[in-house]
């Protein structure tokens, strides 16, 4: 056990990467179970969090371009797991929305880990869920950001070569 806040920093962030990797391995089984890969599940995943979205809107959160979004959005439409639904008050805009048969396989294989996790919560006070929060939050940007280097030493590494 950590005796100093610099010990028990070390221990919170292998912590992290040893949740990353466990969430990794679990969105690996779950993409398997439902037949698609990776980038895929992410578009299965922001679409049955979020609700309806445009192409454009989902290419913008997954980080695609929009000729990869709209592949993905082919296959998943392939798999049955989502539709092109036309507004019917702008013709001309199409939504991608998650089938309901998609929504009950998510909530098969995702559902009771999220319920679990609201058993573990609640055992939180609600001093220690707002810390909770702050720090996904900010390790969400923080990732988001680490994320973005990486895209530009990418970018000026194949401008270079």
């Amino acid at each position: 056990m950590a005796t100093t806040r610099e010990q028990l920093a070390a221990e919170v962030t292998q912590a992290v990467s040893e949740f990353q990797d466990a969430t990794d391995e679990f969105d690996h089984v779950g993409a398997g179970l439902l037949g698609v890969n990776r980038t895929d599940l992410r578009c299965l995943g922001l679409l049955s969090r979020r609700g309806a979205m445009t192409a454009g809107q989902l290419a913008t959160e997954v980080g695609l371009t929009t000729g990869s979004t709209t592949t993905a959005i082919d296959r998943l439409v392939r798999k049955g797991y989502v539709e092109r639904v036309r507004d019917d008050h702008d013709r001309r805009r199409i939504t991608i929305e998650i089938t309901p048969e998609a929504a009950a396989l998510i909530e098969k294989l995702w559902g009771p880990l999220g319920r679990e996790s609201q058993v573990l919560l609640m055992r939180r006070s609600k001093a220690e869920l707002e810390a909770i929060l702050e720090f996904l939050r900010e390790g969400t940007r923080f990732q988001a950001e680490h994320a973005d280097r990486i895209r530009r030493q990418a970018q000026h590494s194949s401008r270079t070569s």
